[in-house]
């Protein structure tokens, strides 16, 4: 089977223990985390053969980070070597009316100084199927943003097909540059294209009429966003596919949970009522993982592929770190509507 290549910054995560605040706490639990090194665990955990390519230092923390990705059977053989720093994030989990922070440390990480030429793409998808990127890479930096723009030019040559996440993190592009400069030029080459119920807004001004997200009462209306995918479709014609996560945020702790994809028509997934959340980070990273498997697995039916990126998505929000280490079995199981969490014996 081809690889699915990613390419994006994985950080070292420091985490609060259980619900602590920053200022309560005396320990921090150490992992990684990254949207793209976390859709190459879950492909790698179904399965499917995955090439991680970043840029870490040389040094014992991106060692760590080194080991820890091959724990999890990603190939990292095209990981760049250079730079500073790997990149922190400190994650402070919310409760209840509370919301979980994240504060940011990552300023001059070693990815945030690639630049094109660095990455031989065309060596690397030689023997690739897949390549995924998201909003979050273009937004490191001008270096980061050519870089990913060449490796999408690449992959549109040779035939690999290109998949997004939007992830817009305002808080991210600090270079000179908005998300509404830089975007349309990487989306423009992506046969995927993957966002939340603001993602489109606010990079590209679509939105679905009369609705807002901070007034969902808990319930997401699919149906609403089948015009914020046809408004994609026809601006970045390239597209086959359309995809919008829908969270229904009750509270830090409870969530409900669904999705819809546009190709030929508009699927709509069941949705999940996700009422003692673990772990959201990463919630949507879990979902592409979910949907580019079930894109390759079953090619011809976007209800199940779209019913299999729900459901492994869901299933994360209950497992602890970036990474979702759930199996097909699993998402499958889920799938077929047994969420009863009965001891397997």
């Amino acid at each position: 089977m081809k690889k699915v290549v990613t390419f994006g910054e994985i950080m070292l995560r420091l985490a609060t223990p259980g619900y602590q605040r920053f200022i309560q706490s005396t320990n921090l639990n150490a992992t990684f985390g990254g949207g793209e090194a976390n859709v190459a665990v879950s492909l790698s955990n179904y399965g499917i053969p995955t090439d991680f390519v970043t840029r870490l230092p040389k040094n014992d923390i991106a060692e760590w980070c080194i080991s820890d990705l091959r724990k999890y059977n990603v190939g990292v053989n095209n990981i760049l070597r250079g730079g500073d720093r790997v990149g922190i994030y400190f994650l402070e989990t919310g409760a209840v009316a509370r919301a979980s922070k994240v504060v940011y440390d990552r300023a001059n990480s070693a990815i945030a100084d690639i630049k094109p030429g660095m990455v031989d793409w065309k060596e690397i998808f030689k023997d690739a199927q897949w390549f995924h990127w998201t909003g979050i890479t273009p937004a490191l930096s001008q270096g980061a943003a050519d870089a990913c723009l060449e490796a999408i030019k690449v992959a549109n040559e040779m035939g690999v097909t290109v998949s997004t996440d939007l992830n817009f993190r305002k808080n991210l592009w600090k270079y000179g540059k908005t998300a509404s400069e830089v975007m349309p030029a990487l989306v423009e080459g992506c046969d995927v294209i993957l966002g939340n119920e603001e993602d489109a807004e606010k990079v590209f001004g679509i939105k679905p009429e009369g609705f807002d997200v901070a007034h969902t009462g808990g319930e997401v209306n699919a149906a609403e966003f089948e015009s914020v995918c046809t408004q994609m479709m026809k601006k970045f014609p390239r597209a086959k596919k359309v995809i919008i996560t829908l969270r229904g945020s009750i509270n830090a702790n409870h969530n409900t949970w669904r999705g819809c994809l546009y190709s030929d028509k508009l699927y709509v997934s069941k949705g999940y009522d996700i009422t003692h959340i673990v772990d959201r980070v990463g919630g949507g990273d879990s979902f592409m993982g979910g949907l580019i498997y079930g894109l390759i697995t079953y090619p011809d039916n976007d209800q199940n592929a779209l019913e299999f990126a729900v459901a492994a998505s869901c299933l994360k929000h209950t497992v602890y770190g970036d990474f979702n280490l759930v199996t097909v079995p699993e998402v499958e199981n889920l799938m077929k509507g047994d969420g009863s969490g009965r001891v397997s014996r």
